[in-house]
Protein backbone atom coordinates (compact mmCIF):
# COMPACT_ATOMS: atom_id res chain seq x y z
CA UNK A 1 0.00 0.00 0.00
CA UNK A 2 1.79 3.43 -1.08
CA UNK A 3 1.82 6.11 1.32
CA UNK A 4 0.10 8.86 0.53
CA UNK A 5 1.54 12.45 1.07
CA UNK A 6 -0.10 14.64 3.72
CA UNK A 7 -0.38 17.88 1.97
CA UNK A 8 1.23 20.76 3.15
CA UNK A 9 -0.30 22.91 5.70
CA UNK A 10 2.40 25.22 5.32
CA UNK A 11 1.28 28.73 3.76
CA UNK A 12 3.01 32.01 2.94
CA UNK A 13 2.67 35.44 4.82
CA UNK A 14 3.69 39.03 4.10
CA UNK A 15 5.55 40.33 6.90
CA UNK A 16 6.75 44.00 7.41
CA UNK A 17 10.26 44.17 9.18
CA UNK A 18 11.69 46.97 11.17
CA UNK A 19 15.44 46.88 11.19
CA UNK A 20 17.58 48.83 13.80
CA UNK A 21 21.46 49.24 12.81
CA UNK A 22 24.10 46.85 13.61
CA UNK A 23 27.66 46.62 12.14
CA UNK A 24 27.98 44.56 9.32
CA UNK A 25 24.32 45.20 8.27
CA UNK A 26 24.73 46.51 4.68
CA UNK A 27 22.90 49.19 5.65
CA UNK A 28 23.73 52.22 3.53
CA UNK A 29 25.82 55.07 5.51
CA UNK A 30 24.14 57.19 7.23
CA UNK A 31 20.84 54.97 7.35
CA UNK A 32 19.44 54.59 10.55
CA UNK A 33 17.84 51.30 10.08
CA UNK A 34 15.04 49.83 7.13
CA UNK A 35 11.94 48.45 6.86
CA UNK A 36 12.11 45.07 4.96
CA UNK A 37 8.91 43.72 3.08
CA UNK A 38 9.14 40.09 3.37
CA UNK A 39 7.52 36.54 2.36
CA UNK A 40 7.86 34.02 5.21
CA UNK A 41 6.23 30.17 4.80
CA UNK A 42 5.09 29.11 8.06
CA UNK A 43 2.55 26.49 8.97
CA UNK A 44 0.72 29.85 10.74
CA UNK A 45 2.14 33.38 11.38
CA UNK A 46 3.99 33.04 14.13
CA UNK A 47 5.89 30.62 13.08
CA UNK A 48 6.73 32.71 9.94
CA UNK A 49 7.70 35.46 11.99
CA UNK A 50 10.16 32.83 14.24
CA UNK A 51 11.37 32.29 11.07
CA UNK A 52 12.28 35.48 9.15
CA UNK A 53 13.32 36.47 12.65
CA UNK A 54 15.62 34.33 12.99
CA UNK A 55 16.95 34.36 9.55
CA UNK A 56 17.01 38.35 9.87
CA UNK A 57 19.68 38.12 12.17
CA UNK A 58 21.78 35.26 11.04
CA UNK A 59 22.33 37.85 8.00
CA UNK A 60 23.63 40.12 10.82
CA UNK A 61 20.75 42.74 10.80
CA UNK A 62 19.02 43.62 14.24
CA UNK A 63 15.09 43.24 13.90
CA UNK A 64 13.08 45.53 15.84
CA UNK A 65 8.91 45.34 15.02
CA UNK A 66 7.50 42.70 13.03
CA UNK A 67 4.18 43.75 11.16
CA UNK A 68 2.37 40.61 9.65
CA UNK A 69 -0.50 41.27 6.78
CA UNK A 70 -1.81 37.90 6.60
CA UNK A 71 -1.93 35.06 4.05
CA UNK A 72 -2.46 35.92 0.01
CA UNK A 73 -6.35 34.79 0.67
CA UNK A 74 -6.87 37.24 3.71
CA UNK A 75 -4.97 39.99 1.89
CA UNK A 76 -7.17 39.75 -0.55
CA UNK A 77 -10.44 39.49 1.14
CA UNK A 78 -9.37 42.87 2.62
CA UNK A 79 -9.15 44.07 -1.04
CA UNK A 80 -5.26 44.31 -1.15
CA UNK A 81 -4.21 45.00 -5.22
CA UNK A 82 -1.47 42.03 -4.96
CA UNK A 83 0.57 42.27 -8.33
CA UNK A 84 1.92 39.14 -10.46
CA UNK A 85 5.34 39.16 -9.26
CA UNK A 86 4.81 39.53 -5.70
CA UNK A 87 2.04 36.65 -6.39
CA UNK A 88 5.48 34.95 -8.12
CA UNK A 89 7.89 35.87 -4.65
CA UNK A 90 5.10 34.23 -2.59
CA UNK A 91 4.57 30.70 -4.89
CA UNK A 92 8.48 30.89 -4.83
CA UNK A 93 8.34 31.24 -0.75
CA UNK A 94 5.72 28.48 -0.75
CA UNK A 95 8.00 26.63 -2.86
CA UNK A 96 11.30 26.84 -1.35
CA UNK A 97 9.85 26.88 2.13
CA UNK A 98 11.67 29.99 2.38
CA UNK A 99 12.08 33.93 3.70
CA UNK A 100 11.95 36.07 0.85
CA UNK A 101 13.34 39.92 1.29
CA UNK A 102 11.15 41.23 -1.47
CA UNK A 103 11.86 45.21 -0.61
CA UNK A 104 14.29 46.90 1.39
CA UNK A 105 14.01 50.65 2.46
CA UNK A 106 16.25 52.53 4.68
CA UNK A 107 15.52 55.10 6.64
CA UNK A 108 17.51 58.20 7.08
CA UNK A 109 18.18 60.85 10.53
CA UNK A 110 16.13 63.41 7.89
CA UNK A 111 12.85 61.48 7.78
CA UNK A 112 13.64 60.48 4.15
CA UNK A 113 13.42 56.84 2.71
CA UNK A 114 15.50 55.89 -0.07
CA UNK A 115 13.64 53.59 -2.65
Amino acid sequence: MEKKKKPSRQQVYTLLVQIGRKEGDGLPEGATGAALMCYASGVDEAEAVRETVAILKQADTAPLDVTGYGTLAEREAEGHDISDEERELMDRALAENAVIVAQMTPFFDDGTREA
